[in-house]
C-alpha cells in the first residue's frame, strides 16, 4: 500500500495529458459500445482532473464508454472481472439504471439484492429486453461504492420514432453530457467518513482546487443547429446547478421519461438524475462557459473550476469570456409534466392507493434508518432467497428491510426526511418509473399530469415527497438514496412484488446467474467489512 501510495504520489507530478484520461478521446470519438457486447473492468491510473490516481473502468477509460441502442433492442453484456489493486473493491457488479428488467431481474445487477458479486477472473453475461424503453439511462457497479472510483458511464437507447424529433437536428454521441464528481482517495479508504469530491468532471474532465489548468472539456457546435443535449447525473453525491451561458434550454425528458417542453436557464440535478434539453446554437460564434456547480462548500467557478466549454464552429480555440449571469428561469420540478399518457394511477386523492406506504428516514450514529431499521446486505441474495421458497416479509432477509406488495396494486409511497442530514435526498426505485404527486421543495400535490422519473428528491430535514407506481414487475427491487455514501450507510429498502409469482416471472434463471453465489462464497471480499458505518452526524 505504501508503495503504491510513492507511486501515485510520483504520477501526479507529471504533466496529465500524459496519462491514460478521457482528455485523449474527442467525446465525438469516444469509444460507442453496442447493446451486444463486452465490458472489461480493471485497474488503470487516470488523472481527469490533472491529479493522478488509481481508478476502477470500463476499458480503461472514465467515464465508461457509451453503450448505444435501438429501441426495441435486446442487450447481451458480458461484465468480465479483471481488477486486480486491492486497494479498492476487486469484486463487481453492474447495474443498468433506469431499465426495468421485466422478467429479468436476475439482471438488475444489484449485488446481494438479485445475485452474488461477480469475482475476480470470472464473468456474468446480462441478458435482458427493453421493448417499450427508449431514452437516456447510464451503468454503474452496485458493489458497495465502488462506483466512486471510476466504474459508471452512459446509455441511450434511441427512438427513431420519438415524437419530440421535430425539435432537434442532432443526437448522438457528440451530445451526451456526463456530470461526474471526483474523489482523490479510493472509495474504501473514503468509508468511515463524511466525503467530499475533489472536483466536479464534465465530460469526464475537470480542475480541483490548488491544480493546473488541466484540459477542460469541449462541446462542439455549429451556429442554426439544434442539439438534443442528453444530461447524465453520474455523481456519488454532489447535486449540480447546470447552465450554459447565453443559453436557454428547453427540457423534455426526465429519467427515460418524455415531458411537455418546458424551457429553463438552469437546472439543479440530483444524483443519477438524467435529462434531455434542447440548445439552440443561435448566440453569436464565439465560446461560452458551461456550468455545473456542485452543491460542495464555497464551490466557485475560479480559474475554470466546475466548467466545460460550449465552442461554436469558427471560435478559437481559447477559453470563454462570457459572465456569470444569475438564473431568473431556473426549472422547478413540479412545472414539468409527462408528455404521454399523462396521470397516475388509482384514486387521484393523498391516502387513496392500494398501498399507502409511510416511510421516515432518521441518522443515528453514522448509520441512515428507514423506518427505524438500517439496511445491512444479506448473506443471501433476495431474489435467491425467494426462488429458494421464502414468500412474506418474516421470512425474507435483511429483516425488517423488505416490503412485501402484491400483484398489480397501487402504491403511494411518502418518504419524510426527519433526522438524516447530508440531503437533499436522491430516491431511486429500480425496476420502475414512477409519478411524483408531490416533489420535496412543493405543498402541492398533482394526480392529474406529474412528471414520471425514476429518481426523485426527498429533500432535506423537514421534507418529503410522495409518488405513486404500479406493482406490475414481480421481483425483489431495491429503492434506496442514491448518494452512494448514503445507501452503503443503510438508506436503502427492498420492494418484493408479488414473491410468488417471481420464480415463473423469471423463469428460467440461467445456470452463469446459479454459480454467482457459489463461486462468490469461496472468494468474499474482506473489504466490505463494516462498510456500513461510514456517515457520522
Amino acid at each position: 500500500m505504501f508503495i503504491l501510495f510513492l507511486i501515485v504520489s510520483l504520477i501526479s507530478s507529471i504533466n496529465a495529458t500524459a496519462l491514460v484520461s478521457r482528455s485523449e478521446y474527442p467525446l465525438s470519438q469516444l469509444p460507442v459500445h453496442g447493446p451486444k457486447t463486452r465490458l472489461t473492468i480493471g485497474n488503470s491510473i487516470i488523472a481527469p482532473d490533472g491529479f493522478a490516481r488509481p481508478a476502477t473502468l470500463v476499458d480503461g477509460i472514465f467515464p465508461a464508454p457509451l453503450i448505444a441502442a435501438q429501441k426495441g433492442d435486446h442487450f447481451d453484456i458480458e461484465v468480465v472481472n479483471k481488477l486486480k489493486d486491492d486497494s479498492m473493491f476487486v469484486l463487481t457488479s453492474i447495474h443498468w439504471h433506469g431499465i426495468f428488467q421485466n422478467r429479468t431481474n436476475y439482471a438488475d445487477g444489484v449485488a446481494f439484492v438479485t445475485q452474488c458479486p461477480i469475482t475476480q477472473n470470472h464473468s456474468f453475461l446480462h441478458s435482458f429486453s427493453t421493448p417499450n424503453q427508449a431514452g437516456t439511462y447510464w451503468y454503474h457497479s452496485h458493489y458497495s461504492v465502488q462506483y466512486c472510483d471510476g466504474l459508471r458511464g452512459p446509455l441511450v437507447i434511441y427512438d427513431p420514432e420519438d415524437p419530440l424529433a421535430y425539435m432537434y437536428d442532432i443526437d448522438d454521441a457528440s451530445t451526451v453530457i456526463t456530470l461526474s464528481d471526483w474523489y482523490h482517495t479510493v472509495a474504501p479508504e473514503l468509508l468511515g467518513t463524511v466525503p467530499v469530491a475533489n472536483s466536479m468532471l464534465i465530460n469526464g474532465l475537470g480542475r480541483y482546487v490548488g491544480g493546473p489548468q488541466s484540459e477542460l472539456a469541449v462541446i462542439n457546435v455549429t451556429r442554426g443547429k439544434r442539439y438534443r443535449l442528453r444530461l447524465v447525473q453520474m455523481s456519488c453525491d454532489s447535486n449540480v446547478q447546470f447552465s450554459i451561458d447565453g443559453h436557454n434550454l428547453t427540457v423534455i425528458e426526465a429519467d427515460g421519461q418524455l415531458t411537455e417542453p418546458l424551457v429553463v436557464d438552469q437546472l439543479q440535478i440530483f444524483v443519477a438524475q438524467r435529462y434531455s434539453v434542447i440548445l439552440v446554437a443561435d448566440q453569436p460564434v464565439d465560446n461560452y462557459w458551461v456550468r455545473a456547480l456542485p452543491n460542495t462548500a464555497n464551490a466557485n467557478y475560479s480559474g475554470g473550476l466546475n466548467t466545460a466549454i460550449l465552442r461554436y464552429k469558427g471560435a478559437p480555440e481559447a477559453d470563454p469570456t462570457t459572465p456569470n449571469i444569475p438564473a431568473t428561469n431556473q426549472l422547478q420540478e413540479s412545472n414539468l409534466h409527462a408528455l404521454l399518457h399523462p396521470g397516475t394511477p388509482g384514486i387521484p386523492e393523498y391516502g387513496k392507493a392500494d398501498v399507502n406506504l409511510n416511510l421516515p428516514v432518521t441518522l443515528n450514529a453514522g448509520n441512515f434508518y428507514v423506518n427505524n431499521v438500517t439496511f445491512v446486505n444479506p448473506t443471501v441474495p433476495v431474489l435467491l432467497q425467494i426462488l429458494n421458497g421464502a414468500q412474506n416479509a418474516t421470512q425474507l432477509l435483511p429483516t425488517g428491510s423488505v416490503y412485501v406488495l402484491g400483484a398489480n396494486k397501487v402504491v403511494e409511497l411518502t418518504v419524510s426526511i426527519v433526522s438524516a442530514l447530508g440531503g437533499p435526498h436522491p430516491i431511486h426505485l429500480h425496476g420502475h418509473t414512477f409519478s411524483v404527486v408531490k416533489s420535496a421543495d412543493s405543498s402541492t400535490f398533482n394526480y392529474v399530469n406529474p412528471v414520471r422519473r425514476d429518481v426523485v428528491s426527498a429533500g432535506v430535514i423537514g421534507q418529503e415527497m410522495v409518488i405513486r407506481f404500479l406493482t406490475d414487475n414481480s421481483g425483489p427491487w431495491f429503492m434506496h438514496c442514491h448518494i452512494d455514501w448514503h445507501l452503503a450507510a443503510g438508506f436503502a429498502v427492498v420492494m418484493a412484488e408479488s414473491p410468488p409469482d417471481t420464480p415463473a416471472h423469471v423463469d428460467p434463471v440461467p445456470d452463469q446467474w446459479e454459480r454467482l453465489c457459489p463461486i462468490y462464497d469461496q472468494h468474499p471480499d474482506p473489504t466490505v467489512a463494516g462498510m456500513t458505518e461510514i456517515y457520522s452526524a
